[in-house]
């Protein structure tokens, strides 16, 4: 291969088609819009706890502002921070390098989708900027309020196409077209460029549930696609799809929203999932229990995921005859997930654990998604959804599921992988710190408020004072406590920005293998060169070859032959 030619920093940092720099480049744009989503949700956390007081480095929230701040915080975290870090910055950084090859099937395609990607980004938070601000009717945009609500009506064409509404839709659309391409990128190079010798049944974990999880978005997208456009042109043309009073029907959008909506908590699972896939088995030096079963299940999940959407409408008038199939749709999908998890505690059984703190982290996901997970239970049936729907019980059981996978997700992920493609040495105490500062902050801010929707407190409403004291006396105490926490959750990520930044002024060389795991990653240079490989490997042996009875070392890569 030809590693020689020159690069000017345009092409090389900018445009480059090179897989690993947009890797970096997709988790480094979802981590500037964690920030921004972290300081809305500083902002309107702080106005929970104490409702009319000026909010440092903010002033007085208005109660539009905050409607406004919860939207675009669900919104960010989800499609702008979730979906780049887990799914396409560790897809491009990962999946040519674990299967053997030099980059992607399509670079100049990866490379646009990332700057379509970018865009989209741009466009929502230009949102704010727009005459009558970003849209704040939720991040489901469920009409009327996203239909020609509120704050949509417009008798000028140019202003309705400009409005906050319209540009959500529009960053929506384009960050969809962004990640097609990218799991178009995924399938083709997984299928077609693998190793000689890496049969499917030799491809790691990762890129299984990588690919899965990129099927999984393919397949569920397609229809909220469509109701984006019907409901863009509600919005500028001023037609009725989602308008009851002129023959359009407003529950349509909820499915359309959720056949896509529930699947994409699996888009953000699975990667997630992929990474204590990797982890697990390097840290308690054994193979991967049951790996071919893990990816049947996965592959139950997938289609499993596409038919259980309507829990989130049982109270939108559901025939409660549906609803039972969908509680107990609901209920059967957990199961493949257990499956996994218990595969992954199998790995653990009898290991030689070391906790480092990619290992930490990994562990970590595991405790707090179980919290998510058991209380997913409870929300799938019906009979307690009624009474819990839209309190502060879901707003709690969606946080234990989304922040495990994609935080400690990807920092279990980061720390693991860091020393290979950037070629420094992380901070071990500071990494240490910063996950024990995450864990216990995220459950004070959140375990708590469990008990706020157990008690009636509906999520949503800016100022609960305004029920009156003996109304707000079960919340008022645990919102300060979990507001505190807040701000301490998201100061604590000052210690991963410390650690990253002084790595790279003096963080010391890393080694070539520093965790002696067996993937093709580690067979690389560190960095990997332009190309990963010198030679292409060929592929001899599974993924997790650990702890070989007569082996030389107590791991095997998967490019050596005896």
């Amino acid at each position: 291969m030809e590693h020689g030619h020159k690069q000017s920093f345009a092409s090389k940092y900018l445009f480059s088609t090179d897989h690993k720099v947009i890797g970096i480049q997709y988790i480094t744009v979802g981590l500037l819009m964690a920030v921004i989503g972290g300081f809305l949700a500083y902002v309107f956390r702080y106005n929970l706890a104490f409702p009319g007081k000026d909010i440092p480095l903010f002033g007085q929230l208005l109660p539009q502002q905050y409607n406004t701040f919860i939207t675009n915080h669900g919104m960010i975290m989800v499609f702008w921070v979730g979906m780049p870090i887990l799914l396409s910055g560790l897809g491009n950084l990962l999946i040519p390098t674990m299967v053997g090859t030099d980059d992607m099937a399509f670079p100049f395609l990866n490379m646009l989708s990332f700057w379509i990607f970018t865009l989209s980004a741009i466009v929502l938070i230009a949102a704010f900027f727009v005459p009558g601000g970003a849209f704040g009717g939720g991040w489901t945009m469920y009409p009327p309020l996203s239909a020609g609500g509120y704050m949509n009506t417009s008798p000028d064409l140019l202003t309705a196409l400009f409005s906050g509404t319209s540009l959500m839709i529009l960053a929506v659309a384009l960050e969809f077209v962004a990640m097609l391409m990218g799991g178009i990128n995924f399938l083709v190079t997984t299928i077609n460029k693998r190793a000689k010798g890496m049969t499917p049944w030799r491809i790691p974990l990762i890129v299984w549930f990588l690919d899965i999880a990129s099927v999984i978005f393919m397949f569920s997208c397609g229809p909220l696609v469509a109701g984006a456009f019907m409901l863009l042109l509600d919005n500028i043309v001023g037609t009725g799809f989602f308008d009851a009073s002129r023959g359009g029907d407003p529950i349509l959008w909820q499915h359309l929203f959720w056949f896509f909506g529930h699947p994409e908590v699996y888009v953000l699972l699975l990667p997630a999932l992929g990474v204590l896939g990797e982890i697990i088995p390097v840290f308690s030096r054994k193979p991967l229990f049951a790996y071919k079963t893990i990816i049947y299940l996965a592959l139950a999940s997938a289609v499993l995921s596409v038919v259980v959407w309507a829990h989130h409408q049982f109270v939108s008038g559901i025939d409660p005859r549906m609803a039972t199939f969908f509680s107990v749709g609901t209920i059967i999908i957990s199961i493949p997930f257990a499956g996994i998890f218990l595969a992954f505690m199998a790995t653990l059984w009898g290991g030689s654990i070391k906790f480092t703190v990619p290992m930490m982290f990994a562990l970590g996901f595991v405790a707090l998604f179980l919290v998510g997970g058991l209380t997913g239970l409870f929300l799938g049936s019906n009979a307690f959804d009624i009474y819990a729907h839209d309190s502060y019980f879901v707003v709690a059981h969606f946080h234990y599921t989304l922040f495990p996978d994609i935080f400690f997700g990807f920092f279990a992920a980061f720390y693991f992988w860091f020393p290979k493609y950037l070629g420094k040495e992380l901070n071990v105490t500071l990494g240490k710190i910063h996950f024990w500062l995450t864990t216990i902050f995220f459950n004070s801010t959140f375990f708590l408020l469990f008990f706020n929707g157990l008690h009636g407190q509906h999520r949503r409403i800016n100022d609960y004072s305004f029920f009156g004291n003996v109304a707000m006396e079960p919340y008022s105490t645990f919102e300060k406590v979990a507001t505190i926490s807040a701000i301490c959750l998201i100061l604590s990520q000052l210690v991963f920005v410390l650690n990253l930044f002084k790595t790279l002024s003096s963080g010391k060389k890393a080694a070539k293998n520093p965790w002696n795991a067996a993937t093709l990653e580690w067979v690389t240079d560190t960095p990997p060169i332009h190309g990963n490989f010198e030679t292409f490997p060929e592929v001899y042996r599974g993924p997790y070859e650990y702890s070989v009875p007569d082996a030389k070392d107590d791991f095997i890569p998967q490019n050596v032959a005896n």
